[in-house]
């Protein structure tokens, strides 16, 4: 399955929740699911007399969901479910702890995107470094101690010049560190599950996979 290159409020109305893919404009009366909570589709909001879902259907949703929210393609997200099966812990804690350590989630966590596809148009500009090193690879996944800033010749565009006052009376998520002054943070620890609060049900998408 390729990207999806059309309108992103689509994803939104066909999971039946915000996923905040387009930032801001999710917090206004603007957003689909304000205007047209039901699934898109000729069928409208009747949903053409659909049954109840299948457990099957059930898991595929939750799954096609955090894949949305997160931004992965299928494959790259199979690819997380498999790394996260490997490791020591609770399978579907682990997956999303990953998906937490991208990058492009990073810079989205820390407030120097609006939204996670922001992020990844910033990363994929070369506007951010890791431990000093430039990264243009949104899915990287960072560790604790891992430094991420916005490149010095890019502090002085306006763009990030407007976000100094926001940054400045942001909070994050207390498993990163945030340095205005710096235009940087930084991954103190990797996120628990009571610290991640993506609502999504991990469980169903572990069974997913189980098949």
């Amino acid at each position: 399955m390729g990207r999806h290159l059309g309108p992103v409020c689509v994803l939104c109305r066909r999971e039946g929740m915000k996923l905040y893919l387009k930032g801001e404009r999710c917090y206004t009366p603007k957003c689909a699911i304000e205007r047209r909570n039901f699934a898109p589709g000729q069928h409208g909001p009747t949903g053409g007399g659909r049954r109840k879902p299948s457990d099957f259907s059930t898991q595929l949703r939750e799954k096609q969901k955090a894949r949305r929210i997160y931004g992965v393609m299928e494959r790259q997200f199979r690819s997380y479910f498999h790394d996260a099966s490997g490791r020591d812990g609770v399978t579907g804690q682990t997956l999303l702890q990953l998906l937490e350590l991208r990058l492009d989630n990073i810079v989205f966590r820390l407030g120097f995107a609006t939204s996670r596809r922001q992020a990844r148009q910033l990363v994929a500009h070369g506007h951010f470094t890791i431990n000093g090193r430039r990264m243009t690879v949104a899915s990287v996944l960072l560790k604790p101690g891992d430094q991420v800033s916005v490149r010095e010749s890019s502090r002085k565009s306006a763009y990030f010049q407007s976000l100094l006052k926001e940054l400045t009376n942001r909070s994050v998520v207390s498993w990163l560190n945030l340095n205005p002054a710096q235009f940087g943070g930084a991954v103190v620890s990797a996120p628990t599950r009571d610290q991640i609060d993506t609502p999504v049900k991990e469980q169903l998408i572990v069974e997913f996979y189980s098949r």
